[in-house]
């Protein structure tokens, strides 16, 4: 597992409190893969509701809060695949 994935995972688990209600999964590009569910935020690739993927600058923008998710949607540097809802309530924790 890489470092980007780690200090995401960490990261993560800090801004949601160890869980969250639904099921998302972040790609990282040339990284891998964290689930994000009940069990909190973890390395993984399994289905859920709903899938973003980024770029790692963009992923780390996020999780700093330099990069608003909605904005990074808008302009194409984060890719939303599933349910839109899921997305907005992300965009919620970690805004």
């Amino acid at each position: 597992m890489s470092d980007v994935i780690d200090k995401a995972v960490e990261t993560l688990n800090a801004k949601i409190g160890g869980s969250y209600d639904g099921s998302a999964k972040f790609v990282i590009e040339d990284e891998g893969a964290i689930m994000l569910d009940s069990a909190g935020a973890r390395a993984g690739d399994e289905d859920a509701d709903v899938t973003l993927t980024a770029s790692v600058e963009t992923f780390q923008g996020m999780l700093e809060g330099d990069v608003n998710p909605t904005m990074a949607f808008m302009s194409g540097k984060l890719k939303v695949d599933g349910s839109m809802s899921e997305a907005m309530k992300l965009a919620s924790v970690l805004g």
